[in-house]
């Protein structure tokens, strides 16, 4: 298992009881982390301590991969990514592939984006009372989520394209030109 944060506080005693749980670990970070070991893809070894005190004494560290990388043919990715993990082992995950994982998150968060906010036109006011009707309700949200990504999906193929990188729009703009059917329908 992996857990993947967004710019988490890596602090020692989160790291270390997340890190518990039994999960492999890749979380952005702001903070910079110093350089003990250069591994061949790029990424480097350092502690996580509980202290500024266990710092200089080097005790009771926890010893942190770091990977650092730029986005450059993405706007706005010139900024340094780093990521920390527990996966320390750089033949067996390498930096590239780590990063490209951390990335593919943002589809999870679109999702959920889609069904909080795009789907209802706005932040998501469920209006049922009792418990059973706002399981109905949230049961409808998401089937009506999937059969949009389904016919995502089929626009995707029309347009010769990854269904990731469709929005609700561009899906109706494509299915809308290629589907007679959907096209009698206005705007």
């Amino acid at each position: 298992m992996l857990c993947l944060a967004d710019r988490a506080f890596v602090g020692y005693t989160l790291w270390r009881d997340a890190a518990a749980s039994g999960a492999d670990l890749l979380w952005r970070a702001r903070r910079i982390f110093p350089c003990l070991q250069r591994l061949d893809d790029g990424s480097y070894l350092s502690r996580l301590y509980p202290s500024p005190d266990h710092r200089r004494r080097d005790r009771d560290g926890l010893t942190v991969r770091i990977i650092e990388y730029r986005m450059p043919d993405v706007p706005g990715g010139d900024q340094i990514y780093r990521l920390v993990t527990t996966i320390l082992d750089a033949q067996a995950a390498p930096a590239t592939e780590l990063a490209a994982l951390y990335h593919e998150r943002w589809e999870d968060e679109t999702v959920l984006a889609e069904v909080k906010v795009t789907m209802p036109g706005g932040r998501l006011m469920l209006r049922s009372r009792r418990p059973d009707l706002i399981m109905q309700e949230v049961y409808g949200l998401l089937l009506t989520h999937f059969a949009i990504r389904q016919l995502m999906y089929e626009a995707s193929q029309q347009a010769a394209c990854d269904p990731d990188m469709l929005s609700f729009k561009h899906t109706i703009e494509i299915v809308r030109r290629n589907l007679p059917f959907y096209a009698a329908f206005p705007p």
